[in-house]
């Protein structure tokens, strides 16, 4: 996953909102989202190879999401599975506890990585960096979360796209959830983003397109408070030109 956008306790009705693209290379077979684990019920994508996810929801209420970071190196393949800490986070009963589980891993196991975890009441962005393992607390309000650092103001996608996300912020209140969500997909399949110069390589849309890699799912998730659940919207395929899919989730704990 290379875009991600997180509503935190901007609304009290949705606390937590998270708007995702996943890029990954065409050739990497996975498949959309599916029941990961029955009890307690984890719900995400899976990665047909390693076997985790890159984003995923669990029966407490917590939210996961992975992605990769941005090296000058090349992954180094003897490294364990960053989607699979991705579930093990999942397994935990609150996003405390998963941020206290992270806390305690190795991060010279892994390969550089982003990791969100978001509940209602809590939110957290775990950055690999250079073998470290940096915790990043979220306050209320809009964050985005690329490749790069969060929040990042010189990442292209994060300067084009977050005002854009913080209008779409003003759909839901005015016009609704479906208005909302529709803008989000708007701007999810956006293909007008300047070039990062700091990249090897073209291109940096939030959409992308190319023979090998690209924008291969895109994933909204909403929490209602009244209800207590969460809902997914699942696109398999670039937002640009894949509509999303509302996947039925189990009852909440």
């Amino acid at each position: 996953m290379c875009t991600l956008a997180i509503y935190f306790q901007t609304s009290v009705e949705y606390p937590v909102v998270v708007a995702a693209n996943r890029d990954e290379f065409y050739q990497r077979p996975s498949s959309g989202p599916t029941l990961l684990a029955a009890d307690p019920w984890i719900v995400g994508g899976r990665d047909a190879i390693a076997g985790g996810t890159w984003l995923g929801v669990n029966a407490h209420h917590l939210v996961a999401g992975l992605l990769n970071r941005r090296t000058t190196q090349p992954p180094d393949p003897m490294r364990r599975s960053r989607g699979l800490l991705c579930v093990e986070a999942l397994q935990q009963h609150s996003a405390q506890a998963a941020a206290d589980r992270l806390s305690r891993e190795c991060a010279e196991r892994y390969n550089p990585f982003n990791l969100l975890l978001a509940s209602p009441t809590a939110a957290y962005v775990f950055g690999n960096i250079s073998g470290a393992m940096v915790a990043h607390a979220l306050q209320p309000g809009l964050h985005l979360l690329t490749n790069l650092e969060l929040n990042d103001p010189e990442c292209p996608r994060i300067a084009k796209s977050y005002g854009m996300f913080a209008a779409a912020r003003r759909v839901l209140d005015g016009a609704g959830v479906d208005a909302f969500r529709a803008r989000l997909q708007v701007i999810l399949a956006d293909h007008s983003t300047p070039l990062d110069p700091r990249a090897a390589a073209p291109p940096n849309n939030l959409c992308v397109h190319t023979e090998t890699f690209g924008t291969r799912s895109s994933t909204i998730l909403l929490y209602a408070a009244r209800t207590q659940q969460f809902h997914m919207w699942h696109a398999d395929g670039p937002p640009c030109r894949t509509a999303y899919a509302a996947v039925p989730l189990p009852p909440s704990k």
